[in-house]
């Protein structure tokens, strides 16, 4: 069998635990494996197919490994649940305070109470959720 075939075997050995892993390293050697497969159907010997395979392989991983890194940490993180839920405005519907009330939250009624237990706030007014405890929001 020729080399070419031999290095294009070796791009597939390297490609399935590139989908079951989801590691893009391996897709990385296994375009380097590719590489291989056309230095060696141009002509090149095995120490220039090696060479190639090492030198595409080898960049690909010092140039996409950096980006999609970066990319990662540069993504936005998504809050979800009760901690979508805090920093929003929310409808008084009966009076809040210390103690309880009532508000809208997010298109639900919520129970709430006051994060300062002196201050209360009137039906119809905003406010702030700070936290939620339980199945109340604290609000200001």
């Amino acid at each position: 069998m020729d080399a070419w075939v031999w290095w294009l075997v070796a791009a597939a050995a390297l490609g399935i635990p590139l989908v079951l892993t989801a590691m893009p390293e391996f897709g990385m050697l296994a375009v380097g494996g590719v590489a291989g497969a056309v230095t060696a159907g141009l002509g090149g010997g095995p120490v220039a197919q090696v060479v190639v395979f090492a030198a595409v392989s080898t960049a690909l991983i010092l140039v996409v490994r950096p980006v999609a890194r970066r990319m990662r940490a540069e993504r936005p993180e998504l809050t979800s649940g009760v901690e979508a839920l805090k920093g929003r405005q929310a409808l008084v519907l009966e009076k809040v305070d210390g103690h309880g009330g009532r508000i809208k939250l997010a298109g639900e009624v919520w129970s709430a109470r006051s994060l300062d237990s002196d201050e209360s706030y009137e039906p119809g007014s905003q406010v702030d959720v700070v936290e939620i405890d339980g199945a109340t929001a604290v609000v200001m």
